[in-house]
């Protein structure tokens, strides 16, 4: 496998930096704890894989060339932003109170703005949130939102909301496809997730819940709600929304309902509570179900 990268030696690059900084093989040798000769083997490796001369070795020292100035100009720019990223994680506050995991639309549209308002609370609380549209994908956190039946294995859980299912549109695409009724949205454009592994609603789901056939209409299909949103506000489609996660889209009307009909959601959205979290965990659980 190729490197990523089409670099010499770091070793020698290392060594190169020192000398250049020191005008010095012995100096430069001194302050990595190696011999001169290593210094000045290392170098010469460095020349004759770059097939240039980078220093003019003198009785007292060495000068850089031409080149060896271009060199040692570029590497001190990298390792001056190296360390300056090495003292920021050094200095940076690595206690994570909360690790909570969930999809990115919920993220997006509900969860984010949440964590917003408790920090106003509760500012001492750190939060993370582990993204992920992989169903079953899992890893350490302490807690986890899903859409889906809560019964599962016993683990503690919360019910955060349960929604009603809308179908939504611009109203440019309401207006365009002339969108009244249910009958109507059966002949419109709709947007489909393709991955339904996550078990939301389908517009199959959702038609046949209000005794209705199968859609006629073109078909769009993406496999990331986010995206069947902001289709849906280019005017590619209908989408169906859940009105607890998407009522920031709707109250900045950005979509719309396209008819006066919903279905409710035949699962809610809840929230796992794993075995290791912690008692800041649980304050943020509670204070999550009891703003819901």
């Amino acid at each position: 496998m190729p490197r990523p990268y089409d670099l010499p030696s770091l070793t020698a690059l290392a060594c190169f930096e020192a000398a250049a900084r020191k005008a010095s093989f012995k100096d430069a040798a001194q302050e990595m704890n190696v011999t001169p000769a290593a210094v000045s083997h290392q170098i010469k490796a460095l020349e004759t894989d770059l097939g240039c001369s980078l220093f003019v070795r003198r009785s007292r020292g060495v000068e850089l060339t031409e080149k060896g100035a271009f060199l040692f100009l570029s590497i001190r720019r990298g390792f001056e932003a190296i360390s300056d990223t090495v003292a920021q994680i050094r200095d940076r506050r690595e206690t994570v109170d909360v690790t909570i995991r969930t999809t990115t639309a919920v993220s997006s549209l509900w969860l984010t703005p949440k964590i917003s308002a408790f920090w106003k609370i509760y500012p001492a609380v750190t939060v993370s949130q582990i993204t992920s549209d992989v169903p079953g994908v899992s890893g350490p956190c302490d807690l986890s939102i899903h859409y889906g039946d809560p019964d599962e294995n016993g683990v503690e859980h919360r019910i955060l909301f349960q929604d009603r299912i809308v179908a939504m549109g611009t109203s440019a695409f309401a207006a365009q496809y002339r969108i009244t009724s249910v009958e109507d949205l059966l002949k419109v454009p709709l947007i489909h997730m393709s991955n339904e592994e996550n078990g939301w609603t389908t517009w199959a789901d959702w038609f046949q819940a209000l005794g209705r056939g199968a859609p006629k209409g073109r078909s769009f299909y993406v496999n990331n709600y986010m995206i069947a949103l902001q289709a849906a506000q280019d005017d590619v489609g209908a989408v169906l929304g859940w009105d607890g996660l998407v009522k920031g889209v709707m109250d900045a009307g950005r979509l719309v309902p396209l008819v006066p009909e919903t279905v409710a959601s035949p699962v809610p959205f809840h929230l796992k509570i794993h075995a290791k979290a912690t008692a800041q965990s649980r304050l943020f659980a509670d204070w999550l179900v009891r703003t819901t």
